[in-house]
């Protein structure tokens, strides 16, 4: 009972030509009946008289075991399965964790239509490029905050990207450092011992702090690097506080401790360039899993002996 609920097949589309085969053996076996084609030939009142005598032998027919053979080809091409191999599950080691800041300053509209809606299009651009990447993002204002862990699950990530604004943080602040210690976390936790931290952010009020904390990553072998968001003479936002302009130096220094590289939005594609890269040199090495992965044999090629022999038989002369 057990093997019967394992059997299947790999290609059932192939059994849908059973009916059609069996039906063009019918056909066949009436065309060419006991008469032969000497009945389209002969008019049916001589017909009798001229059949020669088969000696009292039936004829044999072929038409069953052209069923049966056509029945074995197709079961065989639809790959009757009842076994399955383990084999190990191996998975590529590029690991990027995207930081986003949902800081107050992040609603300033100097980017239209503001800075927040900016960073995520460029999030859409970096999870296009991740490819065979996992990918994680976390956010940070006051405290950090994990949106989703290292995934394989692109779609995901992008699903989770439109609510994320200042206004959804429990506390309004900038602090980067909190964030950046928890995109080292999401890497440890992944299994990856290097992997790549993208920081979109306007900038942050504890540079001390990050700058330590970018080095920390970068001693582990992990890459930080900076995407500024905003336009460089400052922004104007809706409210009782102005942003002011860009730091700029201070977004290039933290990359510098990262050991990676700040673009600003216009050259998000170059650095996307330098993450595909990366990430293809670290998939040259593939990281085995703890798990196996079990698929299934073809046991189509056990019909194959079968179907010779019946070919065989088939091939006498007279019978076709």
């Amino acid at each position: 009972m057990a093997l019967m609920q394992d059997v299947h097949f790999l290609r059932p589309a192939w059994l849908l030509a059973l009916p059609l085969l069996w039906g063009l053996v019918l056909w066949l076996a009436r065309r060419r009946g006991r008469d032969g084609n000497w009945a389209s030939l002969i008019d049916p009142e001589l017909l009798p008289a001229l059949r020669l005598d088969g000696g009292g032998q039936p004829g044999r027919s072929p038409w069953p075991w052209l069923a049966l053979a056509w029945t074995l080809a197709a079961l065989a091409l639809a790959g009757p399965s009842w076994q399955r191999a383990p084999a190990p599950a191996y998975r590529g080691n590029a690991a990027w964790v995207l930081v986003l800041d949902l800081s107050p300053s992040m609603s300033a509209t100097d980017l239209p239509p503001n800075r927040v809606t900016r960073a995520r299009y460029a999030l859409d651009d970096l999870l296009n490029a991740a490819h065979d990447a996992r990918v994680g993002l976390v956010v940070f204002g006051d405290e950090a905050y994990t949106v989703t862990p290292l995934t394989d699950d692109v779609a995901t990530v992008r699903a989770l990207l439109p609510p994320l604004a200042p206004d959804i943080m429990p506390v309004a602040g900038d602090n980067l450092a909190p964030a950046l210690e928890r995109a080292g976390t999401l890497l440890e936790n992944g299994g990856g011992k290097s992997g790549q931290v993208v920081v979109l952010t306007d900038g942050f009020a504890d540079p001390a702090a990050a700058f330590e904390a970018a080095g920390k990553l970068r001693s582990r072998g992990v890459v930080v690097s900076v995407v500024g968001i905003g336009a460089q003479g400052g922004g104007v936002r809706a409210g009782p506080s102005n942003p002011g302009p860009l730091d700029v130096d201070r977004l290039r220094q933290l990359a510098a401790s990262g050991g990676g590289r700040y673009v600003d939005l216009a050259a998000l594609p170059a650095l996307i360039g330098d993450l595909q890269a990366r990430a293809g040199h670290a998939g040259m090495a593939r990281v085995k899993q703890d798990i196996r992965v079990a698929h299934w044999l073809d046991g189509g090629i056990w019909l194959l002996p079968f179907l010779l022999l019946l070919a065989a038989v088939l091939a006498r002369r007279g019978w076709l």
